[in-house]
């Protein structure tokens, strides 16, 4: 075992249908960001959630697949990126980086497909043939054969450009078919040689606006069937049968696309095709219009054929099932009506109203048994077929935010759960769910705020209560409502009696829901009183109203976003512009807030008693916006550090701070901004890291002593310092341990003693840490694991980035 372990990912999908994909291993390959996670589904092993991430591309991640090779072994796919690149990958590579990285695209990469091509002798190792279509209008074919690639082919067209790929093998032969949905509103089909150069062979002409998805299956007759979707709200089925004709003598085994006529639709009336090469013959098919499905309200971004299926006979049956996404907020399982053939609509799920906006992907399992959803706002929703109650059940699924995370957090008191800021507008708690039997795995079990202004900063309070800050000019408290604690107790393995120490529980709110048009959390005292409430709404803007939830499981998205929310307590105004950074003193009775500033008078911190809500004092000193505060652990001391590059350390006296030390511009040891400060666990010393590259220790009692304060240590990181944490042990005797993130999105573990230099201990990079900024690190001030039997040799710590992502970390005391 390393000596750091990453216990817990969290992040969202990146908008997109081509974001994600479930491959036959049973595994779902999702972009976010600029990296690439695995997840392992729950119920598919012990325990579900984000098990590798994979980093390399300089853009954001546009599509992911897995490279299809007819088995359950898949173990490589690929990616495609707005840095122009696609890269290929594999589940077993020993080094960090892409196995293979394809350049050629002159603007963002927006779909890809791949597959294996197996070779003429059972010796002869597969053929990878990649295809990747870019808004640079081509498409572009690659060839990897052994471990050499190369550009096989470019697709050009024109002034247009594909929007959907799909590849795919024709049956009893190893001809590759490729399909383009164009932004033409047709589908441009093309069949590969034998030295797999593409040949045009017809154009399916019949939707009326984008093409958004096509997907090629083969049924049990051996004939294929493409499905097509489109922003005409519609649904395509297109089927190839194969025809016995006499061999024709023509000097190319393509029919050309020229004698095919043009602008024609492909109706139910059949169209003889010539595709490939067979045996010395060619292959026909006639090519028909199946059928057209409506259903959608709104565009459809995907359609996927359900997987064949291996029979006891050790045969592939393949049930004719058609999967599709759209942004009507639901997803539809179709398949064909046995007595009249007729295609019919089987099952829709999702959510017909309610927050959420539209799905961007349906993906099926390997088995068919369950399909999972993708949507705009980065969450899964995943479905499994019930055997005994013969319907499609909501299923646990992983989540995360959606842009950059701003901050992260311990609860109080015992450190119990996580909370997550972000400029996604939401505030997440995660915390793990705790089984009989099964390791701990990590979910998100509530978000407190779903807000209308980018979050910028949290502060937790008590153990149910924390203070938000973001891009308007208030700070909001909010406080655990009863719902949530007895939920929480359930699935994390707490005594609900205990849990408040013996403050009564009724008294609190049911829960909470947000008015029309409104961005205050109104809190809901009993179900009675929230369906009055409802009543006279009538004819006014819809609601989501709360339900009371008695959870088993974690929630799923729907939960989450209406049920979950926390009641706000209070808004305290008193900043002139956007608030940047809050910090909470360790009894949670002083919050210290600060906001945006170009000038000393807006720099000002105002410290507020959070029980009266009101400004206790103004605390002046900084000159340009307070990049973070820290109270010390005894609460007594306030440190702030900013954009100045500056630092003031403020003594509490009475009911307020005055200034104890600082630096100002001529005296201060950072060339850069500052931008992260922590404590020590004994307050004895204080950091401070700097856009410079540099942590700086200061002694807190040495720096009242001189004039101007000079720093006791110094450490050179290789990039900017943007977050700083201090674990709350000893490593070894007087040796501190600390964790620095940087701008690159590394994490470092060093530890320092006043009579010592730094040592390295561990250094996570950005595959395991983030690939983007360190926004935020926070260590657990208990020492053991969450869901674990305690032990004080485990030390567990968070972090936040830019990344979209939410981790936590396992560090074994005993290896350091």
């Amino acid at each position: 075992m390393s000596h750091v372990q990453v216990c817990y990912t969290s992040a969202g999908c990146n908008r997109g249908p081509f974001s994600a994909d479930w491959g036959k291993n049973g595994l779902v390959c999702f972009a976010y960001s600029r990296a690439i996670a695995i997840y392992q589904p729950e119920g598919f092993s012990v325990a579900g959630g984000i098990i590798r991430t994979y980093t390399g591309h300089a853009g954001k991640v546009n599509c992911v697949a897995w490279i299809s090779n007819g088995s359950s072994n898949e173990a490589e796919f690929v990616s495609g990126s707005t840095d122009h690149t696609i890269k290929l990958w594999s589940l077993h590579q020993e080094s960090k980086g892409a196995l293979v990285t394809l350049t050629g695209h002159e603007d963002s990469v927006t779909c890809v497909s791949s597959l294996y091509i197996e070779g003429q002798d059972k010796n002869d190792p597969p053929t990878t043939l990649v295809v990747s279509a870019s808004v640079d209008s081509t498409v572009r074919i690659w060839v990897r054969k052994d471990s050499d690639v190369k550009e096989q082919q470019v697709l050009r067209f024109g002034s247009g450009f594909a929007l959907s790929l799909a590849t795919f093998i024709i049956p009893g032969t190893n001809t590759p078919l490729l399909a383009c949905g164009c932004d033409d509103h047709k589908i441009h089909l093309y069949v590969g040689g034998s030295d797999l150069m593409f040949a045009k062979v017809t154009v399916l002409t019949g939707h009326d606006d984008w093409v958004r998805s096509v997907h090629f299956t083969a049924d049990d007759d051996g004939n294929m069937l493409l499905a097509s979707c489109a922003q005409d709200h519609l649904i395509r089925v297109w089927k190839f049968v194969q025809k016995n004709m006499p061999a024709q003598k023509v000097d190319n085994v393509f029919k050309c696309i020229s004698d095919l006529p043009q602008e024609e639709e492909i109706t139910v009336k059949e169209t003889i095709l010539s595709f490939g090469e067979q045996a010395g013959s060619h292959l026909h098919f006639a090519v028909s219009l199946e059928s057209v499905l409506a259903g959608h309200e709104n565009w459809v971004y995907s359609v996927r054929w359900q997987p064949a299926q291996i029979t006891a006979s050790g045969g592939c049956h393949q049930p004719l099932k058609l999967l599709s996404a759209s942004m009507d907020k639901t997803m539809i399982l179709w398949s064909p009506d046995l007595a009249t053939g007729l295609w019919m609509e089987e099952v829709r799920v999702g959510d017909v109203g309610g927050n959420t906006l539209g799905f961007y992907g349906g993906l099926f399992s390997p088995c068919g048994q369950s399909i999972l959803g993708h949507g705009y706002q980065g969450a899964f929703h995943q479905w499994s077929f019930n055997e005994s109650s013969r319907g499609w059940e909501p299923q646990v699924t992983c989540s995360g935010h959606f842009d950059s995370v701003v901050d992260v957090a311990w609860s109080a008191a015992d450190g119990a759960y996580i909370l997550s800021a972000s400029v996604d507008q939401t505030t997440r708690l995660h915390a793990p769910w705790i089984r009989a039997g099964i390791d701990p795995s990590w979910y998100e079990i509530s978000r407190p705020q779903v807000h209308g202004y980018d979050l910028q900063c949290l502060a937790v309070l008590d153990k149910y209560s924390f203070a938000s800050g973001s891009d308007e000019k208030l700070i909001r408290v909010f406080k655990a409502p009863r719902n949530f604690i007895s939920n929480f107790c359930q699935l994390c393995g707490r005594d609900l009696d205990s849990e408040l120490g013996g403050k009564a529980l009724s008294s609190l709110p049911m829960g909470a829901n947000v008015p029309a048009l409104g961005l205050s959390n109104k809190a809901v005292f009993s179900v009675e009183e929230n369906k009055v409430e409802e009543s006279t709404k009538m004819g006014q803007y819809s609601e989501n109203y709360f339900t009371a939830l008695d959870l088993t499981a974690p929630p799923s998205e729907d939960q989450l976003i209406q049920n979950t929310l926390w009641p706000e307590e209070a808004k305290l105004y008193g900043h002139g512009y956007e608030i940047f950074s809050l910090a909470a003193s360790p009894d949670g009775k002083l919050l210290a807030s600060a906001c945006k500033a170009a000038k000393a008078e807006s720099a000002n911190i105002l410290l507020w008693d959070v029980e009266q809500r009101k400004i206790l004092a103004s605390l002046t000193g900084c000159t340009l916006t307070v990049t973070q505060m820290a109270f010390s652990h005894a609460g007594d001391r306030l440190l702030a550090v900013s954009r100045d590059r500056c630092w003031v350390l403020y003594r509490r006296e009475g009911d307020s701070f005055v200034v104890e030390a600082q630096v100002d511009k001529r005296t201060t040891s950072h060339a850069r901004i500052i931008w992260t400060c922590a404590w020590s666990h004994d307050d004895k010393f204080f950091f401070t890291g700097s856009r410079d590259k540099k942590v700086l220790v200061w002694s807190s009692q040495s720096v009242l002593e001189q004039t101007p304060p000079v720093a006791q240590a110094s450490l050179q990181l290789p990039d900017s310092v943007t977050a700083l944490a201090c674990a709350p042990v000893f490593l070894t005797t007087s040796r501190y341990l600390i964790a620095v993130g940087l701008d690159s999105g590394d994490i470092h573990l060093y530890s320092w003693s006043p009579l010592d230099t730094w040592k390295l201990l561990v250094s996570l990079d950005q595959s395991q840490a983030h690939h983007l900024t360190v926004t935020r690190l926070s260590f657990r001030q208990q020492t053991g694991r969450l869901g674990h039997e305690q032990s004080d040799h485990w030390l567990q710590l968070a972090s936040s980035g830019s990344d979209f992502a939410v981790r936590v970390y396992d560090i074994d005391l005993l290896k350091l």
